[in-house]
């Protein structure tokens, strides 16, 4: 080797370009495509893309993922419909690359993009109504059960006790 080799050496690794340290297990940066912001401008829920798996972030935590995100959109759709219902003002942006998922889907479905959306919102709603309905149905059987008559200490129907027994000396069972 000669006395200049070196020197030439490091000469040539100054002119090339830098390459990024890859480093073991490195997450990729998570790609925006539908936020939830509220009055303020804070963001209240997101959804991202991160290498092929699609993220919901609700409050600045991570909450699920899938592969689709399109059930995540619906949620988030109907989040800012129960937001807006209860007076607080809310928006919800969604990417051109999201759009053209829910068309595409739709029109598999033969529907337009936003009646496509609306559907799936609805069964977020149904999903609600039927929590609601058991709730009254509860309510329906604990008001039944106050009419009914009260069992006392040694499992015998009050009513039963009302009524006369046929022989009052037998013990019965």
């Amino acid at each position: 080797m000669s006395k200049q080799s070196k020197a030439k050496r490091d000469k040539r690794k100054k002119l090339q370009p830098k390459r990024p340290i890859n480093r073991l297990n490195a997450q990729q940066q998570v790609q925006n495509h539908a936020v939830l912001t509220n009055e303020e401008g804070q963001v209240v829920a997101a959804i991202g893309l991160q290498g092929t798996e699609w993220l919901l972030a609700i409050g600045g935590q991570t909450m699920g993922n899938a592969d689709n995100p399109i059930p995540m959109l619906a949620m988030l759709k109907h989040l800012s419909n129960v937001q807006e219902k209860e007076g607080r003002k809310v928006n919800l942006e969604y990417s051109s690359q999201l759009q053209q998922l829910i068309d595409d889907l739709a029109a598999d479905e033969g529907k337009t993009a936003d009646e496509y959306l609306t559907q799936l919102v609805s069964e977020f709603e149904g999903v609600e109504g039927e929590e609601g309905e058991d709730a009254e149905t509860a309510e329906t059987a604990a008001d039944a059960s106050e009419d009914a008559p009260v069992a006392d200490e040694a499992g015998t129907d009050a009513a039963a006790d009302a009524t006369p027994a046929a022989s009052d000396d037998k013990p019965q069972a």
